[in-house]
């Protein structure tokens, strides 16, 4: 399975509206994005990169490792598994820089982390609706954490980038309330 990317954002007047079961996927998606990304509302770079509990996790640095890991999970959909690498041998540099996925860095701004997303998002939702079938599958890469051999569809892997926002977006929520008491969700 191989879906083209589009390169342009399609009138929205021209396509036609999804509906059934995608619509269910995207709008399940969209409710936990949302949640995930009012955790930030009114914060500065500086508190979005606050760790406000014994973990490493800080508000902006979630939301960068929640849209890499929906922007590999599509590249997984589109092109399979090479996309993603062998976890297997992955070194300690390899390790780190996916460690950086966790926290905001020199330079990087709560807009520009949001942005990305926002773009993350654009590009999965397109291919949502585009896509000619959910049941297209893959082989998963080698990691120590996935079944040997196993295969995900198209529709398994949607799943799979909705409970990791989900659960995300709880984990910012607790962030967000241990920085100013703020909730997101309850």
């Amino acid at each position: 399975m191989s879906v083209t990317e589009t390169t342009t954002t399609p009138d929205a007047t021209a396509s036609p509206a999804v509906t059934g079961e995608r619509a269910d996927l995207l709008e399940t998606l969209a409710k936990h994005r949302h949640f995930l990304r009012f955790t930030t509302r009114d914060l500065t770079d500086e508190q979005a990169g606050l760790r406000t509990t014994a973990g490493e996790l800080c508000l902006g640095g979630l939301i960068k490792h929640v849209a890499s890991v929906e922007r590999n999970w599509v590249d997984f959909i589109r092109n399979g598994p090479s996309v993603m690498g062998d976890f297997t041998a992955m070194t300690e540099e390899d390790w780190a820089r996916r460690d950086d996925e966790f926290r905001m860095l020199p330079g990087e701004t709560l807009a520009g982390v949001l942005a990305d997303y926002a773009e993350v998002a654009r590009r999965t939702d397109e291919l949502v609706a585009a896509l000619p079938d959910l049941d297209a599958s893959w082989p998963l890469p080698k990691a120590p954490w996935f079944e040997s051999e196993a295969r995900w569809t198209a529709r398994r892997v949607l799943l799979h980038i909705i409970a990791e926002t989900a659960q995300h977006a709880g984990h910012a929520d607790i962030l967000r309330e241990s920085l100013d008491g703020a909730k997101s969700m309850g």
